[in-house]
């Protein structure tokens, strides 16, 4: 085992923690790096893996985990960076998994999800989506006017009836009412 070579896998993927998503700055308000957005994805598909029993959760798993990971090299390109910007996504595979020992499925497992034909991409592209309307959601709900309109762009890109119901929730439910509404009724009947 290559102890070192593993060492700068962890600090490559702790890079996600110090690179923020461009998208905000068009939205005009809200941040994120990310690696908090990779984790709001990886949940999103560990939510959907239990409501599809036939797909490979663990498969689904570290597809979702892999997604963004390669933006450490690459940056995250926003819809307007792409309609001009290109990047090398095979190289910086190839140069991100160099040397692992299990580079040839990590290969493949990003491939799969790029090419998005099978339920585990789909889930984890709706994965992907979910956890945008999530960061959209919140910001409509503290009053960024531009976010609704994101989030019927968003809705549309969703490519699973799974994702698509569990976005319809995201629009329909108040972003702080996970704690809100439990923190009010407990002290209602105090």
């Amino acid at each position: 085992m290559k102890w070192h070579r593993l060492a700068k896998l962890l600090f490559e993927g702790a890079m996600l923690k110090r690179l923020e998503r461009t998208g905000y700055a068009y939205l005009g308000t809200g941040k994120e790096n990310i690696a908090a957005h990779s984790f709001g994805v990886v949940l999103a598909a560990a939510i959907l893996a239990k409501l599809v029993p036939q797909v490979d959760e663990t498969k689904l798993l570290k597809m979702a985990f892999l997604h963004d990971l390669l933006e450490a090299r690459t940056g995250d390109l926003n819809s307007v960076n792409k309609l001009y910007d290109q990047i090398n996504e095979e190289a910086a595979a190839q140069d991100a998994f160099s040397e692992l020992p299990w580079k040839e499925e990590w290969l493949a497992l990003y491939k799969e999800y790029r090419e998005g034909k099978t339920l585990e991409a789909k889930l984890v592209h709706d994965a992907d989506q979910l956890d945008l309307m999530v960061m959209l959601k919140e910001q409509h709900d503290l009053g960024n006017p531009y976010a609704r309109r994101w989030m019927i762009y968003a809705q549309r890109r969703f490519k699973t009836e799974m994702g698509k119901k569990l976005a319809e929730a995201i629009t329909e439910t108040d972003w702080a009412s996970w704690w809100l509404d439990q923190f009010v009724s407990r002290h209602e009947n105090s």
